[in-house]
């Protein structure tokens, strides 16, 4: 049983930056894919951004393009979510997760294990 989970969320201002970092044990972390998505307080959970095994390719929602990164390191089972310039509708909580399988999904379901989510606050 893969368990995630993540660090580094905090609160900063609008414009600001924060990193997030999401570890992973118990299972052959180069072998799937990982993602993150957020859920705001009276929303839905949503797509963030998402790396394959190997980190050539990622996929990001319109939303965080070009402001968010997301990048993974396979020698310490870390994936990271570096997010720039951030706005207040950034504000949510923010969930790393295990994808079943190597090829990025966007949809939630494709993922099978999931972190306890990490809060990121940003004021105007």
């Amino acid at each position: 049983q893969v368990q995630v989970v993540e660090s580094g969320g905090g609160s900063v201002q609008a414009g600001g930056s924060l990193t997030l970092s999401c570890a992973t044990s118990g299972g052959v972390f180069s072998t799937y894919a990982m993602g993150w998505f957020r859920q705001a307080p009276g929303k839905e959970r949503e797509f963030v951004a998402a790396i394959d095994i190997s980190g050539g390719r990622t996929a990001y929602a319109d939303s965080v393009k070009d402001r968010f990164t997301i990048s993974r390191d396979n020698t310490k089972n870390l994936v990271y979510l570096q997010m720039n310039n951030l706005k207040p509708e950034d504000t949510a909580v923010y969930y790393c997760a295990k994808d079943r399988g190597s090829v990025i999904t966007q949809r939630a379901r494709g993922y099978d294990a999931w972190g306890q989510g990490t809060q990121v606050t940003v004021s105007s």
